[in-house]
């Protein structure tokens, strides 16, 4: 988390800071209001862009970024945060084009007098930008109410994920008129100093990837087919394992990686955890707890045999780090990425000592002695709690349980608040920060 708060941050204050230095430049005080509007709608504009392009980017799934953002999951986060952040910020950019046309229309302002703007022949590349301004403007206009409503579309959670899946890939759209709009009528000494490059290849990058959106090529060298070899339902759980072989080569994956299934055309990819340790025999399982309106339909509609598509594998979720002592927290179906190290260790083990804390409010005895038999064969100390007999874990029971847990790296997946709230009483007891690793696995 941290890492993408810091990026966050440092990339707005980046571009502040460029166009601080390329305004300061031609910098002349702004003698009245609509001279004000001006500056702060070139402010606003390329703060907007460059939080639109970003985002983009991320969309398209780059996993040259996972090691500096800590996975796909904490860079899913950052694009909400880019959304919102472009949602803010170019509403804030329409008021202040259109409330000043409002008040004068009112009569609370004035338009001050202005002439025709003198040909620059000299300058033929800048008088064809002043010459598509008008045109610009109505663009840009039209896509900002369209890219508007998808991002609040894409933030409503009630919003189906078969309808969002379809309808986000528009804002790709919105954005390419939004991008001939800001080259129109960005400040045109902008291009000749230290922001214009920057803008240029941020708009460039974000236009590649919108195309790449548009065409459906996301992650097309990472994607393989297959079909689905096995299905268990666990119905006391509400759980669908799924046993997928795939036709095509995998890449392999690390223990704690996840994966964007596809199992039906009209609901798209949607990512689940691998429950599986890689072989190399091309088999992936995927255990699939019912929480929403697809994955609740899924035991009646997966048959075996059924076509299948694999994209990945993503997350940073590795458990790697230099400490001797790990304590793994795998709260419900949070559990997945635990069966998979677990399976891994059985095989080839690290010397870790190792406590596995699952806290779960079904109790499944053949679920759980799966559990306990990989829990074995990897050599991990197993603590299953559940809820109506035991209670409820945190972090004063957890320390209790492990003695030496001020020498342990923390693995958690599961519920945000619940994650949140353990990492704030470990640190509170002098955890630092750095040693509790969680999973964001929310997808928007």
């Amino acid at each position: 988390m941290r890492n993408i708060q810091r990026f966050f941050w440092a990339y707005l204050l980046g571009l502040t800071g460029l166009w601080l230095v390329a305004d300061l430049v031609t910098w002349s005080a702004p003698s009245n209001f609509f001279a004000w509007r001006t500056v702060l709608m070139q402010y606003g504009g390329v703060l907007a862009m460059g939080v639109m392009s970003a985002a983009m980017v991320l969309a398209v799934r780059p996993v040259v970024f996972e090691p500096y953002l800590g996975g796909l999951d904490k860079m899913y986060r950052l694009h909400k945060w880019l959304g919102i952040s472009a949602l803010v910020i170019s509403v804030s950019h329409w008021l202040l084009a259109q409330g000043p046309k409002w008040m004068v229309g009112w009569g609370w302002l004035q338009r001050p007098a202005r002439g025709p703007r003198p040909a620059l022949l000299d300058a033929p590349v800048q008088q064809f930008f002043l010459g598509q301004r008008g045109l610009a403007e109505a663009i840009g206009e039209w896509a900002f109410y369209a890219a508007a409503a998808l991002m609040v579309l894409a933030l409503v959670k009630r919003f189906p994920y078969r309808h969002f899946f379809k309808t986000h890939h528009l804002i790709a759209i919105a954005y390419l008129a939004l991008v001939w709009h800001s080259v129109v009528l960005l400040k045109f000494d902008y291009w000749s100093g230290v922001l214009g490059p920057v803008m240029a290849v941020l708009m460039a990058a974000g236009t590649v990837s919108a195309l790449l959106v548009l065409f459906g090529r996301v992650a097309a060298t990472r994607k393989v087919a297959g079909e689905v070899a096995a299905i268990r339902h666990h119905a006391s759980l509400d759980v669908l394992e799924v046993d997928i072989q795939c036709a095509g080569s995998w890449a392999g994956h690390a223990p704690g990686q996840f994966a964007f299934l596809t199992l039906h055309g009209d609901e798209g990819p949607h990512p689940y955890t691998i429950a599986s340790a890689w072989t190399g025999d091309g088999r992936i399982t995927f255990i699939i707890k019912a929480l929403g309106d697809y994955t609740r339909t899924l035991k009646e509609r997966v048959r075996v045999g059924d076509a299948a598509q694999l994209e990945g594998p993503y997350g940073k979720f590795n458990f790697e780090g230099a400490g001797r002592r790990q304590i793994w927290v795998g709260a419900g179906i949070g559990i997945t990425p635990f069966i998979a190290r677990m399976k891994a260790l059985a095989t080839a083990p690290d010397g870790k000592a190792i406590d596995l804390f699952h806290p779960t409010s079904v109790h499944d005895e053949h679920a759980l002695g799966l559990m306990a038999r990989d829990a074995e064969a990897a050599g991990v100390r197993l603590h299953v709690l559940w809820s109506p007999r035991d209670g409820q874990l945190n972090a004063q029971r957890l320390s209790r349980a492990v003695p030496q847990w001020q020498d342990a790296d923390v693995w958690f997946c599961g519920p945000a608040a619940f994650g949140q709230a353990l990492k704030s009483g470990l640190m509170s007891m002098g955890m630092p920060e750095s040693r509790f690793h969680q999973e964001l696995f929310q997808m928007r």
